[in-house]
């Protein structure tokens, strides 16, 4: 069976911020859907065009600043609806035109392609990652080389582990992995491959997990190993 979307990725920079945006096109309607909007409005704009693509959904993976500061923009223009899950809105207080609030397995339609909804807890409270038939989009829970920072407002390296221990056995394999940020590896490579070569992959007792993810002797805290 063909696969009903296409997948656009963006690389958006904003002085030493570099984030991932993507943008799911439905192949039949063109109906789309972008991933954490950040940074370069025209960039996004002239993707909207380029494409054809009639901005039907706003998917926010969580709110930190740097994954939601064109939503507005975005929403005054092309009317699309907002889509965060309900915990994560209502921890930070977030509100916007046109949001919608998402639970855990919810399945989002965007023409004939599914996008389901999956919450991830841990680098926030509402973190939230939407798997397509072939792509998983994972903002800061999941990256290739490690797992997001479970340092601030409503994180836990607690609830992470089980985010990481979910992942590992709700998705298959040989889906691909896009998270919101590259620290030394391109986006899109299997889970099979990130299971062999990300340690927080590889790690399956909790309170170990968890003391290397918050362990004191980090030079950085995005050193992952």
């Amino acid at each position: 069976m063909s696969q009903t979307y296409q997948m656009v990725t963006l690389k958006l920079r904003h002085n030493n911020f570099k984030n991932y945006v993507y943008i799911i096109i439905d192949n039949e309607t063109r109906y789309g859907a972008i991933i954490d909007p950040a940074w370069e409005l025209d960039e996004i704009e002239k993707t909207i065009a380029k494409y054809q693509i009639e901005l039907k959904s706003i998917l926010l993976t969580h709110v930190h600043y740097d994954h939601i500061n064109l939503v507005n923009p975005l929403v005054d223009k092309y009317d699309a609806d907002v889509y965060i899950s309900a915990v994560e809105s209502e921890c930070f207080g977030f509100t916007c035109g046109n949001q919608i609030k998402i639970s855990d397995n919810q399945i989002l339609q965007l023409g004939n392609t599914s996008i389901k909804c999956m919450l991830t807890p841990g680098h926030t409270i509402g973190s939230t990652c939407f798997l397509c038939e072939k792509h998983i989009f994972t903002g800061d829970t999941l990256f290739s080389e490690g797992c997001g920072l479970c340092t601030s407002y409503s994180g836990s390296a607690e609830k992470m582990y089980y985010s990481i221990q979910k992942i590992k056995k709700e998705i298959p394999g040989h889906i691909r992995v896009y998270p919101a940020h590259s620290y030394g590896l391109k986006p899109g490579h299997k889970l099979d491959y990130l299971k062999n070569n990300n340690v927080y992959l590889m790690i399956d007792d909790k309170k170990i997990f968890m003391d290397y993810r918050m362990r004191k002797n980090q030079k950085n805290l995005l050193d992952f190993c």
